[in-house]
């Protein structure tokens, strides 16, 4: 089987680099005796800094790069030289990037920031100070003091990059839903679609053209089983990717029994693994719906949700698509 190339996980190691330490030179000229101290500062070392950058939307360039290390800042030197300061680091990530720390102790991990915003950025390991020269150090009482700082030591650490994605409408439903389909109509994503359960393998993103240039951005994970939040199926990975999504799109197929208790069961695995995400706005689809007359539209249609905003589409025949992108607008907007 061929490797995914999403990758929303990395582990690294990222180590800062040591300030250049300060130099404890005297000056030293022909006819001049005992010149005083001229000793310069040292560099700073280099940072390693995390940046949002939204060229890129997966962590797939990180996967391999297990250790990040930025040198070390320049030593001063004599005639007030300051050394160099070393050049940071910067890893590119997606926006959306969760930053974690791992205790090396017992290995949990603790959230200590993101990057949300392209171009935003957050230090990961800070680079050490230069040491300040003798030259700082000289008084009334101490013309010539013959000692200077030692560079300022880096940061070293372990940390998990954990990718989440950014879009507006979050799709939920069972494997075989119709949610691929949905989102190759509506959008100019091409998704893998085929008849068996869990053709999406990885998380995809669509742009919904609206009225007078206004858009909003859908994200199809892979399909949700009963007992996911047990770590069945393979829907249970990517269900982070669905915590910042603005509204949820609860998506179940016109060929289920019970289309109420099949969202009630999607609905409880996503209380299962984060409470949070319920209070979200949602939108039911009853997908696939030129499987159904009216009949036995009007026959489903006193067993749904009273409370929950929902309509019968099929992106085949394309119909309710217009009421449901107008229904994900609304939403959006309140």
């Amino acid at each position: 089987m061929a490797e995914s190339n999403f990758i929303d996980f990395v582990r690294i190691r990222c180590v800062s680099g040591h300030g250049g330490a300060g130099s404890a030179h005297l000056y030293h000229a022909k006819y001049q005796y005992k010149g005083g101290p001229d000793g310069g500062d040292g560099g700073r070392g280099g940072s390693v800094i995390l940046r949002a950058n939204p060229q890129f939307w997966t962590l797939i360039h990180l996967k391999y790069r297990k250790n990040v290390i930025a040198e070390d800042g320049q030593p001063g030197s004599g005639g007030l030289q300051t050394g160099k300061s070393a050049e940071d680091v910067y890893l590119d990530v997606p926006p959306g990037t969760v930053v974690k720390r791992v205790n090396e102790d017992d290995g949990s991990e603790e959230q200590i920031g993101e990057v949300v915003d392209p171009g935003q950025e957050f230090v990961l390991c800070r680079g050490g100070r230069g040491g300040l020269g003798n030259n700082n150090f000289k008084s009334a009482t101490n013309q010539t003091p013959r000692y200077a700082q030692p560079g300022e030591e880096g940061e070293e650490g372990w940390f998990v990059l954990e990718l989440k994605l950014l879009a507006d409408v979050g799709l939920v439903g069972f494997p075989n839903a119709g949610k691929s389909t949905l989102l190759s109509t509506v959008t100019a994503a091409k998704p893998k679609i085929a008849d068996y359960a869990f053709t999406t393998l990885e998380p995809n993103l669509g742009i919904v053209s609206y009225y007078d240039d206004r858009s909003f951005v859908i994200a199809d994970i892979p399909g949700i089983i009963e007992g996911a939040h047990e770590g069945r199926g393979i829907g249970l990975r990517f269900l982070r990717h669905i915590e910042r999504n603005s509204v949820l799109l609860f998506m179940v197929s016109a060929e289920e029994d019970d289309i109420a208790a099949g969202y009630r069961t999607l609905l409880d695995e996503l209380r299962q693994y984060n409470p949070e995400l319920l209070a979200k706005d949602r939108v039911l689809a009853v997908t696939k719906c030129d499987m159904l007359d009216a009949e036995l539209e009007a026959e489903i249609e006193p067993t749904l949700p009273k409370d929950l905003p929902h309509v019968f589409i099929s992106s085949v025949t394309g119909e309710g698509l217009k009421e449901l992108i107008d229904m994900l607008w609304k939403a959006l907007q309140a």
